[in-house]
């Protein structure tokens, strides 16, 4: 009796391991590389070869220098290409597209 109630026990622990170990492989598909949010990089399609360069060295949403956290994300908006410092700042600039556009603007002037 004692040795199949070990062995019912080894086979619970095993299957237990098995499920956890598939939902961390599953999680760890989803994190980002550096924020928030389950982000993946961006597909090549997603940044337009015609788009305006964006010249800003800095994050427009947070101010962090692009690169210090890998590399930036960069999409295209409104034929303006924008580099953010990581793709958790594209939730805050999507509330407010127009106050961050302006500040790789200015770069473009200088």
């Amino acid at each position: 009796m004692k040795k199949s109630n070990l062995y019912l026990f080894l086979t619970v622990g095993a299957l237990g391991v098995l499920a956890l170990s598939t939902k961390l492989t599953a999680a760890t598909d989803t994190m980002p590389s550096c924020c928030m949010g389950g982000m993946t990089t961006p597909m090549a399609s997603e940044v337009s070869t015609n788009a305006t360069p964006d010249l800003l060295t800095t994050c427009p949403v947070s101010g962090e220098k692009l690169g210090e956290m890998g590399k930036p994300f960069t999409f295209t908006y409104k034929d303006q290409e924008v580099k953010l410092c990581c793709k958790g700042c594209k939730k805050d600039f999507d509330k407010d597209p127009e106050k961050h556009l302006a500040k790789i603007r200015a770069a473009d002037k200088k």
